[in-house]
């Protein structure tokens, strides 16, 4: 069921010379009526070549609005293919089953699909579910016709049992990443589906609608095809939700004066613009259910003019700034609800400006302002892009499916991080439940953020969901090269891996340079990638713990220089093979006369903590088993501090010449700028003797304007600078 078509704003019309205001309604197929010309056809025999067959003339009047030169030849012999080879056939609601690649191709047709599109759409079942191959579809009309079909065609279950959804899904995708119209013709697809999906067992609906929820609206979101995304999330929101359904329908329906108060803000709106001499057309834009639903949860009781929007359309992006400034001006605008996604496109494509202005009855009504194109991209997304070959004949121009050449490039016109993201990792996760969940995951990120790489090289731009961080970069970056990642630089400064990125940061991935290196467990705390998550994951399963083996023999004790610089050596009583490095943690640098505890990590190293180190309760609850370690006769060492101080002049100096005084050598340092007048200090700092680390601390906290001076260590979470 369509929003529109059971929304009670009903299509009223009225226009002047310069503004027209105006409901949006969309055309809706009628199966039945399909399915009889579609018998008749084929009993009548086929039709002139002058003429297309009855039931294909929707198909045709649709793409010929778009796309007027349009040859439509192409399109009559894939229909007289798709028909003779689907006849016989009947659908569970029980029309002709022609009637639903016909109604797959009118929903592109109305999206303003070109010819190559259409023409797969409307043979898009038939290698799957009739004896025509492919390379009989390739023949007759072309590899890029051919590539399409076998985008969208199922993997035989037979093959694939329960991994066969999917796998298919998998080879869809992989299909899309060279040419975005394969997902076009599966979105449409779907949207049939769920529109005849009552004749289903309600069990399958859910389980469709399950799968359409968690991957096909936001694949539809990503490609920017708003008017399939709206429609299946009414379809799904029905069939998953049905109480609050009911009562959204009710809501709807029990509000009729929503459309006149609307449409009142909207002739107020006209007339301040025909006044400003600007062209353009006002908009009545009802909300969908879904829409209504979400609105009602955020405000609680709803006003007439929460069941629809005002969309304002111009012909130039300036004249976008010019209707926003005109209704600024002669309305109160709601300043919280201004969004510029012209300026700032959203990731999908989409463009528009979005505010809400106050009448003089105080009515708010929420109003998108944006151009003709603008518009049609928004709605249609990546549909309305055409053809996405470089170097071709475009089917939008000639009207007839370009073949391609040996060495034709597809290229996605969006260029999305998303399906950039989605193709590596995918790669990586040949176990389907794996796929199958990463992919669920992935797509259930909303936001996208993009960051710089510092290096200089190219691409300069990484894209990440937002929330990810300097794991789920250097993965993006480096892939399994990553696994020796021991750091990062953000805008310039040394930061953890876990640190969260933000849109615009610029990130330098530091690397150790010797193969041996790993990621250790909690990288996967910080992981929000599935690249991350499965490349991480991976290297644990292939570098597992030594298990300790039983033994009534004295177990051997390895004495191994834990930091060749410092010198200071640990004692490490382990059974078996002995450990190839044993080092004191980065997060609590631990040096004599500490207490301390080690955990065999990345395969044979052993990681030496102080007791009282966070990260020992976070490897007591991953099940690791502490390690006996001591120190040895050396007692020289290497510790990282933290000195916090208000800014002043000279206080660098003084902290240095305090350091010098208590006998350390500063090995590096690095200062942030000022906070509220607060200054934080990082030093590593190489130690004669430990044992004298108290008496340095004492001296740096007595140097005027230092408050506090503490032992490095990361932050977890949420837990406060300084903590």
């Amino acid at each position: 069921m369509s929003a529109e078509a059971t929304n009670p704003l009903s299509a009223v019309e009225s226009a002047d010379a310069d503004v027209v205001v105006r409901r949006r309604g969309r055309p809706r197929i009628d199966l039945r009526r399909l399915g009889r010309a579609a018998l008749l056809g084929a009993t009548a025999g086929p039709a002139p070549r002058d003429r297309l067959p009855d039931a294909i003339s929707h198909v045709a009047d649709a793409h010929r609005a778009h796309h007027p030169e349009a040859d439509l030849t192409v399109l009559r012999r894939a229909y007289v293919l798709a028909e003779s080879s689907h006849r016989g056939q009947f659908r569970k609601s029980g029309e002709p089953y022609i009637t639903h690649p016909l109604a797959v191709t009118l929903i592109l047709a109305e999206l303003g699909a070109e010819t190559t599109t259409l023409t797969a759409s409307l043979l898009h079942d038939t290698v799957e579910d009739t004896e025509v191959t492919l390379d009989q579809v390739r023949r007759e009309f072309g590899a890029e016709v051919a590539h399409l079909v076998d985008g969208v065609t199922k993997v035989e279950k037979i093959d694939y049992g329960a991994a066969a959804e999917p796998e298919t899904f998998r080879k869809m995708l992989v299909a899309t990443g060279s040419d975005v119209r394969v997902m076009s013709i599966k979105l449409a697809d779907r949207l049939h589906n769920m529109r005849t999906l009552g004749v289903m067992r309600p069990e399958k609906q859910a389980r469709i609608a399950k799968v359409t929820r968690d991957v096909l609206i936001p694949l539809a979101e990503r490609l920017g095809v708003q008017a399939l995304k709206t429609e299946l999330e009414d379809l799904v929101f029905a069939i998953l939700h049905p109480e609050e359904y009911e009562t959204t329908r009710a809501l709807i329906a029990g509000n009729p004066g929503a459309a006149d108060e609307l449409g009142a803000v909207a002739e107020q709106a006209a007339v301040v613009l025909r006044e400003a001499g600007i062209g353009a057309e006002v908009l009545v834009r009802p909300r969908h259910f879904v829409s209504v639903h979400r609105v009602r949860l955020k405000r609680g009781e709803l006003r007439g003019c929460d069941f629809g929007r005002l969309l304002v359309l111009v012909a130039e992006d300036a004249d976008c700034y010019a209707v926003l400034g005109e209704l600024h001006t002669c309305f109160t605008p709601v300043i919280s609800e201004f969004k510029d996604f012209i300026a700032a496109p959203k990731f999908n494509l989409y463009q528009s400006l979005h505010t809400a202005i106050a009448a003089p009855d105080g009515t708010v009504a929420e109003v998108l302002i944006r151009t003709h194109r603008m518009h049609k991209v928004a709605e249609a997304g990546v549909v309305a892009l055409g053809n996405p070959h470089v170097g071709q004949v475009s089917t939008e121009q000639s009207g007839t499916p370009a073949v391609l050449g040996e060495h034709a490039e597809r290229v996605d016109p969006t260029r999305p991080g998303w399906l950039s993201r989605l193709l590596d990792w995918q790669q990586s996760a040949p176990d389907p439940d794996t796929f199958w969940t990463s992919l669920r995951a992935d797509l259930a990120e909303d936001d996208e953020i993009t960051v710089f790489r510092a290096d200089g090289s190219t691409p300069g731009t990484i894209s990440l969901p937002a929330g990810a961080s300097c794991v789920d970069a250097a993965y993006a970056q480096h892939g399994d090269a990553a696994h020796a990642c021991l750091g990062a630089r953000v805008n310039g400064r040394l930061a953890p891996l876990s640190t969260v990125l933000g849109d615009g940061d610029t990130v330098q991935l530091l690397l150790a340079q010797d193969g041996a290196s790993g990621p250790s467990p909690e990288w996967l705390d910080h992981a929000r990638t599935p690249a991350a998550r499965i490349a991480i994951t991976g290297w644990l399963e292939a570098h597992p713990e030594g298990a300790p083996l039983a033994t009534a023999e004295p177990r051997p004790q390895v004495s191994i220089a834990a930091d060749r610089r410092s010198g200071a050596e640990l004692h490490v009583d382990l059974d078996g093979e002995p450990p190839s490095a044993v080092r004191p943690a980065g997060c609590c640098t631990p040096v004599p006369p500490d207490a301390i505890t080690g955990f065999r990590v990345r395969g044979r190293s052993v990681t030496v903590h102080r007791t009282g180190c966070s990260a020992v309760d976070a490897m007591r609850r991953l099940g690791r088993e502490p390690l006996p370690v001591s120190w040895g006769d050396a007692a020289q060492g290497r510790v990282t501090l933290v000195a916090e101080s208000f800014g002043r002049p000279g206080l660098l100096a003084d902290l240095t010449e305090a350091i010098a005084a208590a006998g350390a050598a500063v090995v590096s340092a690095n200062v942030e700028p000022p906070t509220e007048q607060r200054v934080r200090h990082t030093y590593t700092l190489h130690l004669p003797d430990a044992t004298e680390l108290a008496a340095l601390m004492r001296a740096m906290r007595g140097v005027p304007g230092v408050y506090d001076v503490s032992r490095a260590r990361h932050r977890t979470p949420g837990e406060p600078r300084g903590a």
